[in-house]
């Protein structure tokens, strides 16, 4: 049915388009203008209309124009084309047919072994087709399966004209895993009554519900003096830091919570007794929950710097992003449509709140709804990442049905 999705699959796989948080270009890195070049030609090739790369945000943008005489909305379907920050030269797929619910091994030579005793989810794709990596790089899943599903529901539907459907406007975009990507995104020139981010894991996710996001970056000024006349002189800027973390609630930490609950997540710490730094992310569902955290880590700085005749500890709180859920509650079409386009090809929809963020927690408080789809694939940013042929297909089947709903809505 979707002759081109698993080479497609493969052939962007093999690129690297890791971001790079360090960069000041747009998108980060070169590889992903690259990328971008490779994707204009393939989407020519299908062809699809007002195919488009902006310079501006590194998002390449097209249509599938509709074929029908009435007014239906116009849907969007968003993908990010960068990869996280594990290695991703040389990616070499590994397909496993028929998996037998037994370990893979992924590298005989460096024995690196993929097995269920570590994640149970590979249990539920006993029979099916995996892709793997083999143990040395991440796989690319996140998000080149997203992409290649986008592509390929709209290329069955300009092979099957009888399939009648509104305009659709498709999007992928760059630096998604750093978390900047979704910044710059043209909602206007998108023209999009509400999208979907194909962006999700398992078979079947379906959310509308994302964390309210932060970061606190803190510099700690220290005084260092010889240790042996150190008494009542020496402050040491790392004990300090440790002191602060040790003040925050203990079990609200990423390894300790699940569900809606909310955390700080601790992500290094470097210095020595002169000075130091500290570097957190904040996270909660709750707007009110999120914002009593974000006083805290400034009330404990605060309360640490009253010893001192001067303020050693330095919190500087940055907003991220927000539960794009406040946008879509307001106007539930899209998780509506997208439920029943499940249930109609018998897939039950599991909708949870995400643990994290999508591009679409940016693009929906821009003015356009726009939740989370699966796109199938499992253990994201490491070398264990897989996906599952036939949950790229289901994904697939999901957009095709998706777009046939809506022109009919």
């Amino acid at each position: 049915m979707y002759t081109n999705l698993v080479d497609r699959f493969i052939k962007y796989a093999k690129i690297n388009t890791r971001s790079d948080e360090s960069s000041t270009t747009i998108p980060s890195t070169q590889s992903q203008v690259e990328f971008a070049k490779i994707l204009m030609d393939d989407l020519k090739e299908i062809g699809l209309s007002d195919i488009e790369y902006n310079e501006k945000n590194g998002y390449v943008t097209a249509t599938l124009p509709s074929n029908i005489d009435k007014k239906a909305p116009t849907v969007g379907f968003i993908a990010h084309m960068d990869t996280a920050d594990f290695n991703a030269e040389n990616i070499n797929p590994q397909f496993h047919k028929n998996y037998d619910g037994k370990k893979i091994i992924l590298n005989k030579e460096k024995n690196i072994i993929l097995s269920p005793e570590d994640f149970p989810n590979m249990k539920n794709y006993i029979g099916q087709t995996l892709i793997t990596t083999d143990g040395t790089t991440l796989l690319g899943s996140d998000d080149k399966s997203g992409i290649v599903e986008v592509i390929s529901a709209v290329e069955y539907l300009l092979a099957n004209p009888e399939i009648k459907h509104g305009d659709v406007r498709i999007a992928v975009g760059p630096d998604e895993e750093i978390g900047i990507g979704a910044d710059l995104f043209d909602v206007e020139h998108f023209n999009a009554e509400f999208a979907y981010t194909v962006d999700g894991g398992p078979k079947g996710e379906l959310e509308y519900e994302s964390f309210n996001a932060a970061s606190a970056n803190i510099t700690i000024q220290g005084k260092n003096v010889h240790p042996g006349t150190a008494k009542d002189t020496m402050i040491n800027a790392l004990k300090l830091a440790i002191e602060l973390d040790s003040m925050l609630p203990e079990n609200e930490v990423p390894e300790k919570t699940e569900d809606r609950e909310g955390f700080y997540h601790l992500l290094g710490i470097n210095g020595t007794v002169e000075e130091a730094s500290m570097g957190y992310i904040i996270r909660d569902h709750s707007r009110e929950k999120f914002n009593e955290k974000k006083e805290m880590i400034q009330s404990i700085a605060k309360q640490i710097n009253n010893r001192f005749d001067q303020d050693r500890i330095k919190v500087e709180v940055k907003d991220q992003y927000y539960n794009m859920g406040e946008i879509i509650e307001k106007d539930m079409r899209s998780v509506e449509i997208a439920d029943e386009a499940m249930r109609n090809i018998n897939i039950e929809p599991d909708i949870k709140p995400i643990r994290g963020g999508t591009d679409g927690s940016k693009i929906s408080f821009m003015g356009l709804p726009t939740p989370n789809l699966f796109a199938g694939g499992e253990n994201f940013h490491g070398r264990y990442e897989f996906v599952s042929v036939e949950s790229m297909v289901k994904a697939t089947d999901v957009i095709v049905e998706i777009i046939k709903l809506t022109s009919i809505k």
